[in-house]
């Protein structure tokens, strides 16, 4: 077992990582109280189950798979269910699945009774390696991916790498993406990994860990994305867009940022990212709604009025941020998109 500790002051947290965990959340969290639990359909229902049998008094509640119950509709409902499960400020609500029970969650408790307790126990690779840490939890709003939301850092994070045998293929590689993703801007290393091995339930856990370090490193550094933060949204800004015109349809989060990373890199790292997203499982040309992808970016949170912050990579584990104009940005992915 492996912990990893955020250090940000007094909202600090710690981050267990080891198989077999998911059966002792009360040694990790204060459970001792009332216990919202929030997961989705697509998740295993024992999953839940084990966290309630470890607490005190817990309810548990289903909401729908799928990026549309990050909805003020879903939303609104989750409060209600608290106040009627009586709900105070003492006690606490727990994620139990991917990144959009993670976000949710996390922004129901940002926001119920201006703030209680928050717990993550991730259960898909993309939000183990990425979105269960940092704080940042959102709804959507109009069909705009994460307009709503807070910063409302965990009071802990629970991964047990168990929960991925019961995921599909294609669900692991969306999470390899994210991994992806922080290796070309922090740990030249990694991505060699990724490049010469094969991911696989005897290295996963090392990844997960090596991509938690990485992001752990940024929120300390810059909580709330002021600053070196943005590197985290590498391949984001036209992934969003993409993400936009794919919600519960088509293409899932992780493999619109690897369609986004493949615009805002050099042509020698296209060259060698392109292979490792294919041998991944993740798609690297995008043939739905272009323009309507396109016209999404200028909704993104990064915009600054007529401007974007991009993250460049030119070598891997390396970056740069290059402010520019949205309009000058949308013709650059428009003409990558057309390789």
């Amino acid at each position: 077992m492996t912990t990893l500790r955020v250090e940000l002051g007094e909202r600090s947290y710690d981050i267990a990582v080891g198989r077999g965990l998911l059966n002792e959340a009360d040694k990790y969290f204060n459970l001792c109280r009332k216990v919202f639990i929030v997961t989705d359909s697509g998740v295993p229902k024992e999953y839940a189950e084990r966290i309630a049998a470890c607490s005190k008094e817990a309810t548990v509640v289903t909401v729908p798979m799928g990026e549309g119950s990050k909805s003020p509709e879903v939303y609104t409902e989750l409060l209600e269910k608290m106040v009627d499960f009586g709900m105070t400020r003492t006690d606490c609500a727990v994620a139990v699945g991917g990144g959009v029970v993670g976000d949710l969650t996390g922004f129901v408790a940002a926001t119920y009774m201006r703030g209680i307790d928050f717990y993550n126990v991730p259960t898909t690779l993309l939000s183990e390696v990425d979105s269960s840490i940092g704080g940042k939890v959102a709804i959507n709003l109009g069909g705009v991916k994460n307009i709503v939301g807070a910063f409302h850092q965990p009071r802990c994070v629970l991964i047990d790498p168990d929960t991925l045998r019961t995921l599909p293929k294609r669900h692991i590689s969306n999470g390899l993406s994210e991994a992806i993703k922080m290796s070309l801007t922090s740990d030249e290393e990694l991505f060699r990994l990724f490049e010469t091995e094969s991911v696989n339930e005897d290295n996963i856990e090392d990844v997960i860990i090596r991509s938690l370090k990485i992001k752990k490193a940024v929120v300390e550094a810059d909580e709330r994305e002021s600053g070196i933060r943005r590197i985290l949204n590498f391949g984001h800004t036209l992934g969003h867009g993409i993400e936009a015109m794919e919600l519960d349809r088509g293409l899932y989060h992780g493999e619109c940022v690897a369609i986004g990373m493949t615009a805002v890199c050099s042509d020698e790292v296209r060259e060698r990212l392109i292979p490792v997203l294919e041998k991944h499982g993740l798609p690297t040309t995008y043939s739905g709604d272009t323009e309507g992808a396109l016209s999404f970016i200028s909704h993104d949170k990064k915009c600054e009025g007529s401007s974007v912050s991009v993250i460049f990579v030119d070598t891997p584990g390396s970056y740069r941020i290059e402010k520019m104009s949205v309009d000058c940005f949308i013709a650059g992915a428009r003409e990558a998109l057309k390789r």
